[in-house]
């Protein structure tokens, strides 16, 4: 009985010692599988306007009648997170809140102009509802072709100097940092940065 007893404890230890490897290899695994699966990034838009040229120049009007010049160079260094949108898709009203907070965090060197098309009306009552009569708001077909919008939300990051630095669909706040982590990498977007990165880490393996 004694013997017995001491058999199935053994086997027990044994069995826990395999559980802690098998846990150990799959936690080792994760981090593995976390280090090559980055975030995507904003993800890019097909080929035409090229990032890191000069963006058209557009002089534009906001719904509150204010004029609004869009690319050229900036006397007060700032840049401008063009986001596109519309009242009648889902996503970007979700992200809304995550807009108001990167407005305020990143106030000191960010300008945030919101973009559509369509009925002016629907627009005004659409801004009313969301609390947004604050922004600029600018309702231009001409402008979202030229940053070849397909899909909403999109967004548009150009720099002080009138350079589209990175552009993309956006469908988180992740998504929109990416704009601003590929304009500080001096990239078209996170997916070229990183790939960069790989590149070295196989330059530096050899």
């Amino acid at each position: 009985m004694i013997n017995t007893l001491i058999i199935s404890n053994i086997v027990l230890w044994i069995l826990l010692l395999v559980l802690v490897a098998v846990v150990f290899a799959l936690v080792r695994q994760i981090g593995v599988l976390y280090e090559r699966v980055a975030p995507a990034g904003a993800l890019m838009a097909g080929p035409g306007l090229k990032t890191g040229e000069l963006a058209p120049v557009f002089e534009l009007q906001t719904l509150s009648g204010r004029p609004l010049k869009i690319g050229g160079e900036r006397g007060d260094g700032r840049s401008t997170l063009l986001f596109f949108l519309s009242p009648t898709c889902p996503v970007c009203k979700t992200l809304l809140p995550a807009l108001r907070s990167i407005r305020k965090s990143e106030a000191e060197w960010l300008d945030i102009v919101l973009a559509s098309d369509g009925d002016e009306n629907e627009h005004r009552e659409w801004l009313r509802q969301q609390g947004l009569e604050d922004w600029p708001y600018v309702l231009s077909p001409q402008l979202g072709m030229t940053m070849q919008v397909a899909k909403l939300p999109f967004g548009a990051l150009i720099d002080e100097g009138g350079v589209l630095c990175a552009r993309g669909l956006v469908n988180s706040r992740e998504h929109i940092e990416s704009l601003f982590e590929a304009k500080e990498q001096g990239v078209a977007s996170i997916q070229e940065y990183l790939r960069n990165q790989g590149g070295q880490q196989e330059k530096d393996a050899v």
